[in-house]
């Protein structure tokens, strides 16, 4: 019944038709235990209910679990150290193959207290100094220097970037990435071109007026992310300029339907949720079945560009 001896085909197959028509199923349990396997995997975030790419990264593990006969059960911590350690010793209690933490955005994580032989996988996150675990984190520069080419490439030379106030990783690699591609371009960001606000359509209200209500005002501006971008499009239209006429904008997340139902809709470069949550996923199992077995690896992922009607050639 389970495949794991050699048997001839004629009588395996009879054996499976009996066993088809008397509705018997093997018992998961029983055969987890003789092989110390369960085929469950635990996944913890911080906050899935409420973070939109979540459903992607779970899809993304969800998926690649199933083409190994691998379960996903979710839970979410709401952000509380405390609880997310509760989550995990829970998991552990259940006997779970191994676990995957989860961020809502790039950050590092704390070690839990965990047994030495639970295998563990960062998505969308970063370890700690000294803790030597694999993880899968968008490439932040190679994302914000997609969307500055994005720019370059239109022709602007008169870039200014909406900032967060957020000291992450992810912010900093973004603002890295935009540093460099501007500069390899010889269009320096100086600090009269750099607005930072909190990281929400507020965030982007006011750093769109810091950016853009004085005379010597960008021809066109890159953003955190895309809630971000839709304050700086707010801002814009309050000072009556024209997207894109009069100035462009770049976004960062494709956050769906906000880019699509933005007027114009909001060119944007894609996180690569799913393929994280694919490759954690994938990474996991390789580690519970030793069939990888070397040093623990950061895997970088890469954005994409999505391109609606935010961006034009600057008017002047």
């Amino acid at each position: 019944m389970s495949g794991a001896r050699a048997v001839n085909p004629e009588t395996r197959q009879r054996i499976l038709d009996a066993a088809a028509a008397l509705g018997y199923a093997p018992d998961r349990v029983a055969s987890g235990l003789r092989r110390r396997r369960t085929g469950v995997i635990g996944f913890v975030g911080d906050h899935v209910a409420s973070t939109p790419f979540a459903g992607q990264m779970i899809a993304g593990a969800r998926v690649a679990g199933l083409r190994q006969d691998v379960l996903l059960l979710v839970a979410e911590s709401e952000g509380d150290a405390e609880q997310e350690q509760a989550l995990v010793s829970r998991f552990v209690a259940q006997r779970v193959d191994g676990i995957l933490i989860a961020r809502m955005y790039h950050q590092r994580v704390r070690r839990p207290e965990v047994p030495a032989d639970v295998p563990i996988v960062l998505l969308d996150a970063a370890p700690e100094t000294g803790w030597a675990v694999d993880a899968v984190v968008p490439d932040e520069a190679q994302i914000t220097g997609l969307a500055s080419d994005c720019l370059l490439g239109a022709g602007h030379r008169e870039i200014a970037y909406a900032d967060t106030v957020d000291d992450s990783r992810a912010a900093r690699g973004r603002r890295l990435g935009v540093r460099a591609a501007l500069g390899d371009a010889g269009v320096p960001l100086t600090p009269d071109r750099i607005a930072a606000a909190t990281s929400d359509a507020h965030g982007g209200r006011t750093a769109g007026a810091a950016l853009l209500d004085r005379a010597d005002r960008p021809t066109a501006v890159i953003c955190f992310n895309d809630q971000i971008a839709m304050g700086v499009m707010q801002a814009a239209a309050r000072l009556r300029l024209s997207v894109p006429e009069d100035l462009s904008i770049v976004g960062i997340d494709d956050l769906r339907p906000v880019a699509d139902a933005l007027d114009p809709g909001l060119t944007t470069v894609a996180l690569p949720h799913a393929e994280m949550g694919s490759w954690a996923m994938s990474r996991l199992i390789a580690r519970i079945d030793k069939s990888e077995t070397g040093r623990a690896r950061l895997e970088l992922m890469r954005g994409w560009l999505v391109e609606r009607g935010s961006v034009a050639p600057p008017a002047r």
